[in-house]
Protein backbone atom coordinates (compact mmCIF):
# COMPACT_ATOMS: atom_id res chain seq x y z
CA UNK A 1 0.00 0.00 0.00
CA UNK A 2 1.16 3.92 -1.28
CA UNK A 3 -0.08 6.69 0.31
CA UNK A 4 -0.54 9.78 -2.12
CA UNK A 5 2.05 12.72 -1.55
CA UNK A 6 3.98 15.26 -3.12
CA UNK A 7 5.37 12.41 -6.22
CA UNK A 8 1.86 10.17 -6.83
CA UNK A 9 -0.68 13.45 -5.34
CA UNK A 10 -4.02 12.23 -5.20
CA UNK A 11 -7.27 14.60 -4.27
CA UNK A 12 -11.03 13.72 -3.44
CA UNK A 13 -13.34 16.08 -3.39
CA UNK A 14 -17.52 17.11 -3.96
CA UNK A 15 -18.22 17.07 -7.39
CA UNK A 16 -19.67 20.93 -6.54
CA UNK A 17 -22.39 20.14 -9.29
CA UNK A 18 -24.98 17.09 -10.76
CA UNK A 19 -23.03 14.69 -12.62
CA UNK A 20 -24.60 12.51 -15.05
CA UNK A 21 -23.59 9.02 -17.20
CA UNK A 22 -25.01 7.97 -20.13
CA UNK A 23 -25.53 4.46 -22.13
CA UNK A 24 -26.74 4.15 -25.51
CA UNK A 25 -28.35 7.16 -25.09
CA UNK A 26 -30.38 6.29 -21.12
CA UNK A 27 -28.91 8.08 -18.30
CA UNK A 28 -27.67 5.35 -15.81
CA UNK A 29 -26.22 7.34 -13.47
CA UNK A 30 -27.42 11.30 -12.03
CA UNK A 31 -26.09 12.53 -8.68
CA UNK A 32 -25.48 15.71 -6.74
CA UNK A 33 -23.71 13.71 -4.20
CA UNK A 34 -20.96 12.42 -7.00
CA UNK A 35 -16.81 12.96 -6.06
CA UNK A 36 -14.25 13.81 -8.48
CA UNK A 37 -10.78 12.01 -8.12
CA UNK A 38 -7.86 13.75 -9.19
CA UNK A 39 -4.84 11.88 -9.54
CA UNK A 40 -1.44 12.49 -10.81
CA UNK A 41 -1.26 13.62 -14.75
CA UNK A 42 -4.50 11.34 -14.86
CA UNK A 43 -8.06 13.22 -16.67
CA UNK A 44 -10.12 13.40 -13.42
CA UNK A 45 -12.32 10.94 -12.33
CA UNK A 46 -16.69 11.44 -11.23
CA UNK A 47 -16.98 8.72 -8.82
CA UNK A 48 -21.32 8.13 -8.09
CA UNK A 49 -22.88 7.01 -5.45
CA UNK A 50 -23.99 3.00 -5.81
CA UNK A 51 -27.70 4.14 -5.20
CA UNK A 52 -26.91 6.82 -7.74
CA UNK A 53 -26.66 4.38 -10.10
CA UNK A 54 -28.89 2.20 -12.61
CA UNK A 55 -26.91 -1.39 -11.39
CA UNK A 56 -30.29 -3.47 -13.03
CA UNK A 57 -28.64 -2.66 -16.62
CA UNK A 58 -25.18 -3.82 -15.35
CA UNK A 59 -23.12 -7.53 -14.23
CA UNK A 60 -20.17 -8.01 -12.16
CA UNK A 61 -17.44 -9.29 -14.25
CA UNK A 62 -14.36 -11.67 -13.23
CA UNK A 63 -12.11 -8.76 -13.63
CA UNK A 64 -9.88 -6.79 -10.95
CA UNK A 65 -6.92 -4.33 -11.01
CA UNK A 66 -4.75 -3.62 -8.51
CA UNK A 67 -3.36 0.10 -7.07
CA UNK A 68 -1.06 0.53 -5.16
CA UNK A 69 -2.65 3.60 -3.62
CA UNK A 70 -6.17 2.71 -3.85
CA UNK A 71 -6.53 -0.93 -3.59
CA UNK A 72 -8.69 -3.61 -5.10
CA UNK A 73 -10.90 -2.14 -8.51
CA UNK A 74 -13.56 -5.11 -9.42
CA UNK A 75 -15.68 -4.35 -12.61
CA UNK A 76 -18.92 -4.29 -14.38
CA UNK A 77 -20.40 -5.02 -17.62
CA UNK A 78 -23.10 -2.83 -19.23
CA UNK A 79 -25.79 -4.59 -21.28
CA UNK A 80 -28.86 -2.25 -22.51
CA UNK A 81 -31.05 -2.34 -25.62
CA UNK A 82 -29.09 -5.48 -26.94
CA UNK A 83 -25.71 -3.65 -26.65
CA UNK A 84 -22.93 -4.05 -24.29
CA UNK A 85 -20.01 -2.34 -23.08
CA UNK A 86 -17.39 -4.91 -21.43
CA UNK A 87 -16.06 -3.78 -17.94
CA UNK A 88 -17.64 -0.07 -18.54
CA UNK A 89 -17.50 0.89 -15.03
CA UNK A 90 -15.62 -0.08 -11.74
CA UNK A 91 -15.46 0.26 -8.32
CA UNK A 92 -13.26 -0.25 -5.01
CA UNK A 93 -15.32 -2.06 -2.75
CA UNK A 94 -12.53 -1.58 0.27
CA UNK A 95 -10.45 0.65 -0.98
CA UNK A 96 -6.76 1.81 1.16
CA UNK A 97 -7.95 3.64 4.22
CA UNK A 98 -6.16 6.73 2.41
CA UNK A 99 -9.08 6.30 -0.33
CA UNK A 100 -12.22 5.07 1.85
CA UNK A 101 -14.33 8.19 0.49
CA UNK A 102 -14.86 6.19 -3.26
CA UNK A 103 -15.83 2.98 -1.39
CA UNK A 104 -18.77 1.51 -3.10
CA UNK A 105 -18.80 4.15 -5.20
CA UNK A 106 -19.01 3.91 -9.10
CA UNK A 107 -17.08 5.50 -12.27
CA UNK A 108 -17.23 5.08 -15.47
CA UNK A 109 -14.56 4.61 -18.60
CA UNK A 110 -15.31 7.72 -20.72
CA UNK A 111 -14.63 6.23 -23.92
CA UNK A 112 -17.51 3.76 -23.00
CA UNK A 113 -19.95 6.05 -20.90
CA UNK A 114 -20.68 9.65 -21.50
CA UNK A 115 -19.53 11.37 -18.23
CA UNK A 116 -20.74 15.17 -18.26
CA UNK A 117 -22.35 17.74 -15.77
CA UNK A 118 -25.49 19.30 -15.95
CA UNK A 119 -27.32 22.20 -13.99
CA UNK A 120 -29.19 20.69 -11.18
CA UNK A 121 -31.94 23.60 -12.34
CA UNK A 122 -32.25 22.41 -15.57
CA UNK A 123 -33.21 19.04 -14.44
CA UNK A 124 -35.02 19.32 -11.14
CA UNK A 125 -36.68 22.06 -9.83
CA UNK A 126 -35.66 23.56 -6.12
CA UNK A 127 -38.74 23.21 -3.69
CA UNK A 128 -37.30 26.91 -2.84
CA UNK A 129 -38.53 28.37 -5.93
CA UNK A 130 -42.17 29.39 -7.01
CA UNK A 131 -43.84 27.31 -9.68
CA UNK A 132 -44.15 28.85 -12.88
CA UNK A 133 -46.85 29.00 -14.87
CA UNK A 134 -45.63 25.95 -17.08
CA UNK A 135 -45.22 24.27 -13.89
CA UNK A 136 -48.92 25.28 -11.93
CA UNK A 137 -50.09 24.05 -16.10
CA UNK A 138 -48.76 20.82 -15.52
CA UNK A 139 -49.77 20.53 -11.87
CA UNK A 140 -53.59 21.40 -12.83
CA UNK A 141 -53.45 18.89 -15.28
CA UNK A 142 -52.28 16.30 -13.17
CA UNK A 143 -55.04 16.77 -10.42
CA UNK A 144 -57.66 16.15 -13.27
CA UNK A 145 -56.67 12.55 -14.34
CA UNK A 146 -56.99 9.30 -12.83
CA UNK A 147 -54.50 8.37 -9.55
CA UNK A 148 -54.55 4.98 -10.34
CA UNK A 149 -58.61 3.93 -8.08
CA UNK A 150 -60.54 4.66 -10.90
CA UNK A 151 -61.25 8.01 -10.45
CA UNK A 152 -59.70 11.88 -11.05
CA UNK A 153 -58.04 13.45 -8.25
CA UNK A 154 -60.14 16.44 -8.42
CA UNK A 155 -63.68 17.01 -9.32
CA UNK A 156 -63.95 17.33 -13.39
CA UNK A 157 -63.50 20.35 -15.31
CA UNK A 158 -66.87 21.89 -16.79
CA UNK A 159 -67.60 20.92 -20.26
CA UNK A 160 -66.29 23.38 -22.49
CA UNK A 161 -68.26 21.71 -26.56
CA UNK A 162 -71.69 21.31 -26.44
CA UNK A 163 -72.93 17.25 -27.50
CA UNK A 164 -75.03 16.40 -30.49
CA UNK A 165 -78.06 17.63 -29.42
CA UNK A 166 -77.33 21.07 -28.77
CA UNK A 167 -76.87 20.53 -24.95
CA UNK A 168 -73.40 20.70 -22.55
CA UNK A 169 -72.73 16.84 -22.19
Amino acid sequence: MMTPGPVHPITIEPAGRRWRAAFEGHVIADSDEALVLTEANYAPVVYFPREAVSLEYMSRTDRSTHCPYKGDAGYFTLLMDGRFAENAAWTYEKPFPAMAAISERIAFYPNKVEVYAVEDAAVNRQPRQAPGPATTDVDEVVKHTDSGGGASQQEHWPPNVEGPDGGVR
